[in-house]
């Protein structure tokens, strides 16, 4: 009985979101409860904007058109904001965001106070989006510093549970508070919210970047962080994956309409259509427990994409309320095992230098995607109607899915690095020698070449495998590269040189030893006492 009780709990925590970084540190633990109460509030204007421009203008392509002058100010301040993140230090940064932002909800309030009028519903969310890509670009690059690199998948399956909360209970009050205090209430809580995130921003330890007195924030900058994503495949797909599910596949737009049309509700049903992904994604979150042990992270996102698209299209051909929720949650829980995934890609790909560039341009991917596709799907629907608006979109997510995992091989077969980009594992060496490899073919012909080349060249062949290869990862066969012995030793050094990324196994009669070690190990072996 004692031994199927321990099984039982050991399958629980397998199952369950690991919380041991939250216990190691004090300055993750106060990121998290600001993000925790900063995004309660944000999801609560989150809905209220859009109700109110629908309430106002009748037309879901008016709340696409929101979305839309968001898109810009997003994009140009989280690509300006990567840049700043990575020159200064990033608390001070975050405790800049959350006052700005709080000045942008209050004008909202203060607008629903002295009489609703359109034009500001349009401009104050787009500077509101500005700020939030320098927010979230600082947070990005603070986590990993926070948490060991065993622990990232973890930590970022946390604030992933913590958003998806805010998405699930941030719209469901909302709905209920449109409903009875009115949109001035819902504004007001959010700049409440931002206060709180405030402090717990202060609160934090400094965070100054690495190399940020080389580093002068601007174009240039910015245009460094766009050149390292360059020929890096992972990086690339986790990007464009991403684009493609919310461009095509992220129906909110529609979800003012068919509230009140399909499903025959008000405000209280469009609380809860946009509370249904985040209800699935929130069980995802918290049942991560098994992410830390997924190699092939890239493939774990193209499943998760592919059935995000298949539950919108489905979503789009019901007209029953639970089971368009039900299907809504199945594409959430996909959507943040995709996240998780796509995050632990990036962060563990890029250097802490360049982290906040790189964690700019992924806030604008992740938040002006959706912005876009509002402007897709209600364009398509005004021209199309819902229906063929909503799975038409789940059609082409699909589609874009297969596409670049065909496109994309690097990001297809990407497995999770071992070491940081930056800091490559260092061997020992002896004597003052630079490490070398010394590979003895089986007549005693002598082969030499630099570990430190040796091991760049696996290290990209790790991350970047040709498909013809079958990639099987690290391991002690695939660390060694042998050659057959040739008529002399140039022909023998040139042979070796063309094979640094085989995958050819151990021969007989060959052996592979340390230069530094080589100096005491060679008498008897004739021809190699020159050394």
């Amino acid at each position: 009985m004692e031994k199927s009780a321990e099984r039982r709990a050991r399958a629980v925590r397998r199952v369950l979101i690991d919380l041991s970084p939250l216990r190691r540190s004090r300055d993750l633990r106060l990121l998290v409860l600001g993000e925790l109460v900063s995004v309660l509030g944000t999801q609560l204007t989150t809905v209220a904007v859009p109700y109110q421009v629908y309430q106002l203008t009748h037309s879901s392509l008016d709340v696409g058109l929101v979305s839309l002058a968001q898109l810009f100010p997003l994009i140009g301040g989280a690509l300006l904001g990567g840049s700043v993140v990575d020159a200064m230090d990033r608390r001070r940064l975050l405790m800049l965001a959350q006052v700005l932002m709080a000045c942008c909800s209050a004008g909202l309030a203060v607008n629903a106070d002295l009489g609703t009028a359109l034009w500001p519903l349009f401009v104050l969310p787009a500077l509101t989006a500005g700020f939030a890509g320098l927010d979230s670009s600082g947070r990005g690059a603070i986590i990993p510093n926070l948490v060991q690199r065993s622990e990232m998948s973890a930590a970022n399956a946390i604030f992933q549970s913590l958003f998806q909360f805010g998405l699930v209970v941030g719209p469901a009050v909302a709905g209920l508070l449109l409903a009875g205090a009115g949109v001035r209430f819902v504004y007001w809580m959010d700049v409440a919210s931002f206060g709180a995130a405030l402090l717990a921003a202060f609160l934090l330890s400094p965070q100054p970047p690495a190399g940020a007195a080389d580093h002068r924030p601007g174009l240039r900058s910015i245009v460094e962080g766009l050149r390292f994503v360059r020929g890096r495949q992972a990086i690339q797909g986790a990007y464009l994956i991403d684009i493609n599910a919310m461009v095509f596949g992220m129906p909110r737009a529609l979800f003012p309409a068919l509230a009140t049309t399909l499903f025959g509700g008000g405000a209280s049903t469009l609380g809860f259509l946009y509370a249904a992904p985040g209800a699935g994604a929130l069980v995802g979150a918290l049942t991560t427990g098994w992410v830390s042990r997924v190699r092939r992270q890239g493939l774990a996102v193209i499943v998760a994409v592919l059935i995000w698209g298949v539950a919108i299209t489905c979503f789009g051909l019901v007209s029953w309320l639970p089971g368009a929720l039900a299907l809504l949650a199945v594409a959430g829980w996909a959507d943040v095992i995709s996240a998780v995934f796509r995050n632990t890609i990036i962060q563990q790909a890029v250097p802490d230098a360049l982290r906040g560039r790189l964690s700019g341009l992924q806030t604008a991917v992740v938040t002006g995607g959706p912005r876009i596709g509002d402007v897709e799907s209600g364009a398509v629907a005004t021209a199309f109607g819902n229906t063929v608006s909503v799975v038409s979109g789940g059609l082409a997510c699909i589609a874009g899915a297969l596409v670049l995992a065909r496109l994309l091989p690097g990001f297809r077969q990407q497995r999770m690095l071992e070491h940081p980009p930056e800091h490559p594992p260092e061997r020992p060496s002896q004597a003052g020698h630079e490490s070398s490899l010394l590979v003895i073919g089986g007549l005693g012909h002598l082969q030499q070449c630099s570990r430190l080349d040796l091991e760049h060249s696996w290290r990209w062949r790790e991350s970047n495998p040709r498909p013809s290869v079958h990639h099987q990862g690290f391991s002690g066969r695939s660390l060694l590269c042998f050659s057959q012995p040739r008529r002399s030793r140039k022909q023998g050094a040139d042979r070796l040189s063309r094979c640094l990324m085989s995958r050819l196994a151990p021969r007989p009669g060959q052996v592979v030893i340390l230069l530094a070690d080589a100096r005491h190990r060679v008498e008897g072996i004739p021809g190699l006492t020159d050394l």
